[in-house]
């Protein structure tokens, strides 16, 4: 759909009574088909007048996206509210005192996400497919361990950890001694699952340990995580790793200086996988978004992630049924929240940078990492994991030492496990 758009400019000067004379359909006058496109028509020409800074055709835009655009509307209309309020933040950006004020008293994005997170399980499964390839492959590489340490990279989801317990408890030497280290910035993440864990090995009888470490991957040092000599070690990253990629690279977005096919080399980033290597993890597993919003020009990434949100959205609206309730809200906010720093944010702000797979296998094998497959035969346990949880419109594809879990022909998530 995207490819069929001319992106035709125009050289005439920006003008502030351009806003009044452009043409603005209506929901009645357009189908719904026909909507959808001019939609997206809209969208890509404000992105490029907000990337060249032709603010008042970028208003223009956004007021006939905002008539034909809705967060209760069908699925492209909920799309396009979101990509249309992360531009007009973007637009607003330009003048930041006004921008703090309208800011002033947003409630903080930190104490938004957790409300969205429980809901993103039942409705969506690309996490569900995520966490039962992960606890698959975590008990087959620990088993026959007596002491176990798992160390989850800022996921803090009791969805993926209680099967885990009880999966551990069963095994057939009887339950292993379990310490599971959570590192989030969310003191209520850790202490809700803190709370579901404990429970739950008491209930078993199962001997466990549970470590918070309340701090961001960027401020992580080994001692935090209280390694103990004897333990098999296992560590978990769940669409967190990316945020690591940021840094102030503005001003090679302003003179292109880095080519959009091109791995640049992150500082921060080695920094912390020389240190997961250091401490010899059995597996480290990464499961990230496949998409490459990590350019840094806007219009590309507005582009991809135009691409990569429509299907999302989709996957959603398929999950409702097309009904708008509170717990679909909460989860495109949640959603929406991860388009407006995509396109809003530069530099060290801009955390979302996500990356395809075979860019983290560039960035990982540079770092000393190898690919571990995650099924001995990978059709047979891949269908077994997937199978129970398949909903029309998902599958599961695995090549090599990676699974992508896939919406239609539209890959979401990548799961990938690696060793050093």
């Amino acid at each position: 759909m995207l490819s069929q758009m001319s992106s035709s400019s125009s050289s005439a000067k920006p003008d502030v009574t351009l806003s009044l004379t452009l043409p603005s359909p209506t929901h009645e006058t357009l189908k719904p088909e026909e909507r959808g496109l001019h939609l997206i028509r809209l969208l890509l020409s404000c992105a490029k007048n907000a990337s060249s800074s032709n603010l008042h055709r970028a208003d223009a835009h956004l007021r006939q996206i905002s008539d034909l655009s809705s967060v209760t509307g069908d699925s492209m209309q909920r799309l396009a509210a979101r990509f249309a309020y992360a531009l007009a933040v973007r637009v607003v950006k330009r003048w930041p005192g006004l921008y703090r004020a309208l800011n002033h008293t947003e409630p903080d994005r930190l104490m938004i996400a957790p409300r969205a997170q429980p809901i993103l399980m039942p409705a969506s499964p690309c996490l569900t497919f995520a966490h039962a390839i992960i606890v698959r492959a975590l008990l087959r590489v620990l088993a026959g361990e007596r002491a176990v340490h798992v160390v989850d990279l800022g996921s803090g989801d009791p969805k993926l950890w209680v099967p885990f317990l009880r999966s551990l408890n069963q095994g057939p030497d009887g339950p292993a001694q379990l310490r599971l280290t959570c590192v989030s910035t969310k003191r209520d993440v850790l202490d809700i699952l803190g709370h579901a864990l404990v429970k739950e090995a008491e209930t078993m009888g199962m001997p466990f340990q549970f470590n918070p470490v309340n701090v961001s991957l960027r401020e992580l040092t080994e001692e935090m995580l209280q390694l103990r000599s004897g333990e098999a070690l296992a560590m978990v990253s769940m669409l967190g790793l990316h945020a690591l990629l940021a840094e102030d690279d503005r001003v090679d977005a302003h003179f292109c200086m880095i080519k959009s096919d091109s791995v640049k080399d992150c500082k921060r980033l080695g920094e912390f996988l020389s240190m997961v290597r250091s401490v010899s993890p059995r597996v480290f597993f990464l499961v990230e978004q496949e998409a490459n919003h990590n350019t840094t020009r806007l219009v590309d990434r507005f582009v991809e992630g135009l691409h990569y949100y429509s299907a999302v959205f989709d996957s959603i609206d398929a999950a409702f049924g097309g009904s708008c309730s509170e717990e679909r809200l909460a989860l495109e906010e949640m959603f929406g929240r991860e388009i407006g720093n995509i396109i809003s944010c530069e530099g060290l702000e801009r955390e979302e940078r996500h990356e395809r797979h075979e860019r983290w296998k560039v960035r990982l094998t540079r770092a000393g990492f190898r690919p571990v497959r995650l099924w001995l035969n990978a059709m047979e346990d891949a269908k077994g994991v997937v199978e129970p949880h398949l909903r029309d419109g998902y599958k599961a594809v695995t090549e090599r030492a990676c699974t992508m879990i896939c919406w239609h022909e539209r890959p979401l998530l990548a799961v990938s496990a690696w060793s050093c």
